[in-house]
C-alpha cells in the first residue's frame, strides 16, 4: 500500500462513521453536506494526500455521528424509502454497504443509477458528486474502502433524493455556454434551496430553458457536451460567484462528477445522465445566481507563478475551504483541457470569497 492510498483508506475509516449531512432543523432537514470523503480523494489525487490527515482533524469536529439504522431496506419498501430523508439515512447506508460486500461495484451504480438519476439535486447535488469522487478513487485503484465510499454516496443520494420540477429532456441547438445564458432567474431568490427549487414549477420559461440545450445525436456526444458546460460553469462562475459563492459551485462540479463518472456506466445512460445533471445545473442558475456580473476589472487575473496550476492547488489547500478545494480541483481540469486562464481565475475567484471552514 502506497502511503497514497494509506491516507485515502484513512480519510473513510474516519468518516464512515459520519453521516452524509449535519445541522439542519428540528426534523434533521436542510443540512449541510459531508464534504470529508469528497475533498480528501481531491487531496490525495492532486498529490497533497500527507495533508489529509491534519485537514480531517479540523474538519470532523463539525460531523454528526452516522443515524441509527431502522427498518431494513428491501424490495417491498425500497420505493417507499427513495426520498425518505435523515430518518432514512442509516438504512440506505446498511443496505448499499451489503451490496458492495456482496456484489461488483460497477453492477451496484448501474443497477441504482438510472433509479436515482431523476433525484439528482438530493442534498444540494451531493448525492451525486460523492458518487462521482468515489468512482474516480475506485478507477484509480483504490480498494474495499473505496467500495463502501460508493455505498455511503448512493445511500446519501437515495435518501435525499429529490426531482427537478418540470425536468425538460434537451431537445434544442444551444451550446451549453448559450444555454446557461438562456436559463431564466427566479424572481424570488430567498429561502432554502429546497424552497427555491420548488419555485421552478411556476416560473415562465423553465421548462423550454432546458429544452433549449443542444440534445446528443449519439452517446458520444455526451462527454463533449459535459465538458463544455462544465467549463461554461465555471467560466460563467468567476462572473457571477457573488450571488451564492458556496451554491454556485456546484454548477461546475456536479456535471464534472457525472462526466468522470460515465466511462463505468452503460452507454445507454449517458444521454439521460446529461440531461438530469444539466437539468440540476439549470435549476441551481435560476435559484442563485444573480442578474448583473462584475466588472472584468474588479476580478481576478489568473496565477502569475511559473507552475500557475500546482500554485493554485496549493492556495486551495492553505484556504482549507472544501468548496475551494474541489471547485479548484475543476478549474483545474477545465484549464488543463482549454488553456483558458478565466479557469483558474475563477478558482481565484472562489478562494477569494469563500472563508475557511464556511458551510
Amino acid at each position: 500500500m502506497t502511503n497514497t492510498d494509506a491516507s485515502l483508506d484513512e480519510a473513510y475509516l474516519r468518516l464512515h462513521h459520519t453521516g452524509p449531512e449535519f445541522g439542519g432543523d428540528q426534523k434533521g432537514d436542510h443540512g449541510l453536506a459531508n464534504h470529508g470523503p469528497m475533498a480528501a480523494e481531491v487531496l490525495v489525487r492532486r498529490g497533497h494526500g500527507e495533508q489529509v490527515s491534519s485537514w480531517l482533524d479540523r474538519y470532523v469536529a463539525r460531523l454528526i455521528e452516522m443515524p441509527t439504522p431502522r427498518e431494513p431496506i428491501t424490495e417491498r419498501n425500497m420505493r417507499d424509502a427513495l426520498g425518505g430523508g435523515r430518518a432514512r439515512l442509516g438504512d440506505w447506508t446498511e443496505y448499499f454497504t451489503r451490496q458492495m460486500a456482496e456484489r461488483p461495484w460497477r453492477e451496484v451504480l448501474a443497477e441504482w443509477w438510472p433509479v436515482l438519476l431523476p433525484g439528482i439535486t438530493a442534498g444540494a447535488t451531493h448525492g451525486a458528486i460523492r458518487v462521482g469522487h468515489a468512482v474516480r478513487s475506485l478507477t484509480g485503484g483504490a480498494g474495499e474502502l473505496a467500495r463502501f465510499e460508493l455505498a455511503h454516496g448512493l445511500a446519501f443520494w437515495a435518501a435525499r433524493n429529490r426531482p427537478i420540477p418540470g425536468a425538460t429532456v434537451p431537445s434544442g441547438l444551444l451550446s451549453p455556454g448559450q444555454a446557461l445564458a438562456a436559463v431564466p432567474h427566479l424572481t424570488d431568490q430567498s429561502g432554502l434551496i429546497a424552497h427555491r427549487l420548488a419555485r421552478l414549477a411556476d416560473l415562465p420559461g423553465w421548462p423550454a430553458a432546458q429544452a433549449a440545450l443542444r440534445a446528443p445525436a449519439e452517446a458520444d456526444d455526451v462527454p463533449v457536451l459535459l465538458e463544455e458546460l462544465v467549463q461554461a460553469a465555471t467560466v460563467r462562475y468567476l462572473h457571477r460567484a457573488h450571488g451564492s459563492p458556496i451554491l454556485l459551485v456546484h454548477t461546475a462540479t456536479a456535471p464534472n462528477a457525472v462526466k468522470h463518472t460515465l466511462p463505468v456506466l452503460p452507454k445507454e445512460m449517458w444521454a439521460p445522465s446529461l440531461a438530469a445533471v444539466w437539468s440540476a445545473t439549470a435549476a441551481i442558475v435560476s435559484a442563485y445566481e444573480p442578474g448583473h456580473t462584475v466588472p472584468r476589472t474588479e476580478l481576478p487575473e489568473a496565477p502569475r507563478a511559473d507552475d500557475p496550476v500546482a500554485d493554485l492547488l496549493e492556495r486551495a489547500v492553505a484556504n482549507g475551504d472544501e468548496h475551494v478545494i474541489k471547485f479548484t480541483d475543476t478549474a483545474v481540469e477545465v484549464y488543463q483541457a482549454s488553456g483558458d486562464p478565466d479557469a483558474l481565475a475563477a478558482a481565484v475567484r472562489a478562494r477569494d470569497l469563500i472563508a475557511p471552514e464556511a458551510s
